[in-house]
């Protein structure tokens, strides 16, 4: 039977009886418990038509919620759809009487919380999946002031970790001939460096320096998930305002270029936090970009340092550091220092040292790098190449990092192995000009000389 014949049949049909109703007069104003109700129906469904039509009905009742009875629909999703205690507590002792595995397998279903069969059946539904993204990116909204909600959160994590396999994932290249429904998304997508309008847009999709690559999913249409921008360069790239001007254009013809620099690459989808897209997205580029241009050598990022301008104003109030060493960073409050060749290049001799200690050295509860796009990129088999200064002197760049950037390298031959010590001792790939930097910062601690 098509599936998706019958998810679309069912969608209309589900469509039009709220149309009808709404025409009739009928507001149909729906409440949590409506839609509890609802889910249990669902459950106890045994008919794949029936069940595609109250996934349908279901859903489309979620949508309808304000924001309190969504909030209650997920404490009744906690409560009312757990795995049963009593359930567990048999299939245990049974197995542990026999110690076999269809035993086994009953103690892995009584475990199983309801809502996954639940999750798993509004998943039939046509838009279903991307429902459910949009279902999780609410309840992401809340965990913070309610945490006993994240058992719910684990559970959608769970089956997108297997619905988002990548072996569903579809590569396509972005450019200016991409329908605009998929260039409107990117232009509202991107988390990085904002895209001021379709001028910006077209200078970085339309140059023959650019690239543009997403990853999608069969089953959310035109919704990127995760997309990457990247600049073809002569060398490794150390400053963002020229490469969004497009300025930067050094070569005119693609295979002049030996690197190719990923500059921006933004997570589209909120309800999908957690889930890695990003280090197949990256390993695939890379393998077209070969295939397209094989005298490429240099595969690197252009990165930002989100957090680190914190941390340094952390430093700043630190008393165990050197007073001179806390005197020198307060020069960062002098209006339009960077602009300042001799004030820039004094506080150059502090900050790239501390920079490179917040990269190397300040780990999170995990033991890992305190900054999440390192730990994205050295948890990819990267090495933290080098520290770039005034990298991004845009008010963004200047207020979240005192306008440093970072390249990231990706040398084919060593990723594996990179990644495999990153996972194993939480080890930090990096040159020796970091390396340098990092003995730098330990002297400035000791308030000694680094020259």
């Amino acid at each position: 039977m098509n599936m998706t014949f019958l998810q679309e049949m069912f969608q209309s049909i589900t469509q039009r009886d709220a149309l009808r109703r709404r025409r009739q007069g009928d507001s149909e104003t729906t409440d949590h418990r409506r839609l509890v109700e609802a889910c249990h129906r669902l459950l106890e469904s045994d008919g794949e038509a029936s069940s595609i039509a109250l996934a349908s009905r279901a859903l489309a009742m979620y949508r309808r919620l304000d924001e309190t009875e969504k909030q209650r629909f997920f404490e009744g999703l906690a409560t009312e759809f757990a795995a049963e205690p009593s359930a567990i507590d048999a299939a245990y002792e049974a197995y542990r009487q026999a110690r076999d595995n269809a035993t086994l397998q009953a103690l892995f279903e009584a475990c199983e919380p309801q809502r996954q069969e639940l999750f798993r059946r509004l998943n039939l539904a046509s838009d279903g999946t991307y429902e459910l993204v949009r279902m999780r990116e609410d309840l992401l909204g809340w965990l913070r002031d309610r945490p006993h909600l994240g058992a719910i959160d684990a559970d959608f994590a769970h089956l997108f970790g297997s619905w988002f396999n990548r072996g569903f994932l579809m590569l396509k290249r972005i450019d200016w001939n991409t329908p605009a429904s998929i260039l409107e998304k990117i232009i509202r997508y991107e988390a990085v460096h904002e895209i001021q309008d379709w001028n910006d847009l077209r200078r970085r999709l339309d140059a023959r320096d650019r690239r543009c690559f997403a990853f999608f999913h069969p089953a959310i249409g035109d919704e990127p998930l995760i997309f990457v921008e990247v600049a073809l360069h002569k060398g490794l790239p150390e400053r963002i305002q020229p490469i969004l001007s497009g300025e930067q254009s050094e070569i005119d013809d693609p295979e002049a270029a030996d690197t190719a620099a990923f500059f921006g690459i933004s997570n589209c989808q909120t309800g999908l936090r957690g889930i890695s897209f990003g280090n197949f997205l990256i390993k695939q580029v890379v393998q077209e970009l070969k295939q397209e241009l094989p005298q490429l050598r240099h595969f690197v990022t252009l990165s930002p340092v989100p957090g680190f301008g914190r941390w340094l104003a952390g430093c700043r109030e630190d008393e165990t550091l050197p007073a001179e060493l806390r005197n020198t960073l307060a020069a960062l409050d002098t209006p339009g220092w960077h602009r300042d060749a001799r004030l820039a290049e004094r506080l150059e001799t502090v900050i790239k040292p501390l920079a490179a200690r917040y990269l190397v050295e300040e780990k999170n509860a995990r033991g890992l790098p305190l900054n999440a796009v390192a730990r994205f990129h050295l948890g990819n088999g990267a090495e933290l190449h080098r520290i770039n200064w005034l990298g991004d002197v845009s008010a963004k760049g200047l207020e979240q990092a005192a306008g440093l950037m970072v390249n990231y390298l990706y040398v084919l031959d060593n990723i594996e192995r990179n990644h495999e010590n990153y996972t194993a001792n939480a080890t930090v790939a990096r040159s020796s000009e970091v390396k340098d930097l990092v003995r730098k910062a330990r002297k400035l601690a000791k308030g000694e000389t680094t020259k």
